[in-house]
């Protein structure tokens, strides 16, 4: 179960931070909707890659996947406030929610220990 969900997280984290690093129009827009430089919001892709190499590496090294994890709950906090402060609506927000509760059970299975 966790190597499934830790897969489709990092599926979730790189395919969106590629886009954020390549600066896919569509993410420019949306950095623009949330009053972000597209700059700022490469460097927000290049830590969602990070973060997904870190969980994919967490299958041998269990303590850099927690910590990747944290990190990308970190980065998921930041993207509901922006999207609270650019005046988004559930809709907008249910991406960010449903991928930071994938992200907290997989937390909650690798360190309930059975990651």
């Amino acid at each position: 179960m966790t190597a499934v969900l830790a897969t489709l997280i990092v599926l979730a984290f790189a395919t969106l931070g590629i886009m954020k690093v390549l600066a896919v129009p569509a993410m420019v827009q949306r950095a623009e909707h949330l009053g972000l430089t597209a700059s700022t919001y490469r460097r927000i892709g290049a830590l969602e890659v990070l973060g997904a190499v870190g969980l994919a590496l967490g299958a041998v090294l269990p303590w850099l996947g927690v910590a990747a994890a944290v990190g990308l709950l970190l980065l998921l906090g930041g993207a509901i406030v922006a999207h609270l402060r650019g005046g988004d609506g559930g809709r907008d927000l249910v991406p960010a929610v449903a991928v930071g509760l994938a992200v907290l059970g997989y937390l909650a299975l690798m360190v309930g220990g059975h990651g």
